[in-house]
């Protein structure tokens, strides 16, 4: 009986050892399809830092595609893509408070929209794919103009650049590249 007994114990805490090691294995965000990011750096006074997860484009049509026109985009996938800034900064000449923000995106042919959204935290996308933003707590929406890249950038990236003619940050994914200026 005890043998019976005791063999039930180690059978029960050996079954929760692995579930409890395949839980911690599913929280190594390196090992997702789309693995976290982050692009850093210092404009003037004020260090900038973008934290997204990278996803590839994987043979598809992204912009207008996957990512239909005139619909707000969580900037990345996964967890929506977080901008935080030390200092106040003015993006395209606009001012936006020292603080963290979700960062999203609405994708257009000519013309995107860049949103500041107060809200953070959140997983980028309802249960019906649209980007989990409440417009309400839009800090700041600023419109930049889309550039073509000539060759395609498999995974998505953002870069802080201080450079003298081109202070701000960008997003380049698939044939396309956003800018937006930081001053």
């Amino acid at each position: 009986m005890k043998k019976t007994f005791l063999a039930r114990i180690i059978g029960i805490a050996f079954v929760g050892v692995l579930f409890c090691s395949h839980l911690w294995a599913q929280e190594d965000k390196s090992k997702r399809p789309s693995p976290p990011a982050t692009a850093t750096g210092k404009i003037k006074d004020a260090m900038i830092k973008i934290d997204y997860s990278s996803p590839s484009v994987k043979g598809r049509t992204i912009f207008g595609g996957l990512l239909p026109y005139g619909k707000p985009w969580r900037a990345g996938a996964n967890e929506a893509t977080i901008f935080s800034t030390d200092k106040p900064i003015k993006v395209e000449g606009k001012d936006l408070p020292a603080g963290k923000y979700s960062l999203f995106m609405t994708p257009g042919e000519k013309e995107w929209s860049i949103i500041f959204n107060s809200q953070t935290g959140q997983w980028g996308v309802k249960n019906d794919e649209s980007a989990n933003f409440d417009p309400a707590k839009n800090v700041l929406v600023v419109t930049v103009k889309p550039k073509d890249l000539k060759d395609v950038q498999e995974k998505l990236i953002y870069t802080v650049s201080d450079k003298e003619f081109d202070k701000g940050f960008s997003m380049s994914w698939a044939k396309t590249k956003v800018f937006a200026s930081i001053k």
